[in-house]
Formats: structure tokens, C-alpha cells, sequence
């Protein structure tokens, strides 16, 4: 089982990045997947998460109305549209997939992707 996210770069303030995340040796239409992010000397913190059913999509509140997240099944993917980037948005993110609800533990981690704002 393999996730690899990617899409990251340098972008100024305001702009946008798509992050995909592409999974493979997954039934990947059957996961929940969810992405996460770190930045230098804090915690993993949790950014946006979509269900088996797309309609169900989560956000953190810090990006809100900024960050939307979608899926496409045929293609083992899903993507993070990220606009209005902010400097605090600065961070490595990693995509994730859980066997269950985007509440619950996932099961398999990609490598992240490094996402630098620059004001």
C-alpha cells in the first residue's frame, strides 16, 4: 500500500496550490482519506478529511471557506485545493487513509509534501 502526496511549493500570500494525494495496492474507493499538517517544532495537526461518499467532507476551522477537498475514485485520488494561502499555512502535509470514518485512526500514511507561503 502505497500514498504519495504531492503538488506542494513556494507560493505567496493570497495564492493557491492543489495537493493530490494517489494511492495504489488500496481498494481506495472504500477509505475515508484525510490530510494533516506540520510545521517546524509543532504537533501534526489535522487540516481536511473527505468519507467514502463525498459529500461528507471536514475542516479544520483555520481553513475554512479556504480549503476544499474532493475525490476522484477512478483515478485513486484526492485532492487539497488550498486558496488565500496565509505564511501560517507554512508546513509539510501528509495524506492519509482510514478503513473507517474520517474520525477514526488511519491506517496508512504517505510522505509529505512541503508546502512554503511566503509574505
Amino acid at each position: 500500500v502505497q500514498l504519495q502526496a504531492s503538488g506542494g511549493g513556494l507560493v505567496q500570500v493570497g495564492g493557491s496550490l492543489r495537493l493530490s494525494c494517489v494511492s495504489s495496492g488500496l481498494a481506495f474507493s472504500t477509505y475515508a482519506v484525510g490530510w494533516f499538517r506540520q510545521a517546524p517544532g509543532k504537533d501534526r495537526d489535522f487540516v481536511a478529511a473527505i468519507g467514502r461518499n463525498e459529500d461528507n467532507t471536514y475542516f479544520a476551522d483555520s481553513v475554512k471557506g479556504r480549503f476544499t477537498i474532493s475525490r476522484a475514485n477512478a483515478e485513486n485520488t484526492v485532492y487539497l485545493q488550498m486558496n488565500y494561502l496565509k505564511p501560517e499555512d507554512t508546513a509539510v502535509y501528509y495524506c492519509a487513509a482510514s478503513s473507517g470514518t474520517p474520525n477514526s485512526k488511519y491506517n496508512y500514511w504517505g510522505q509529505g509534501t512541503q508546502v512554503t507561503v511566503s509574505s
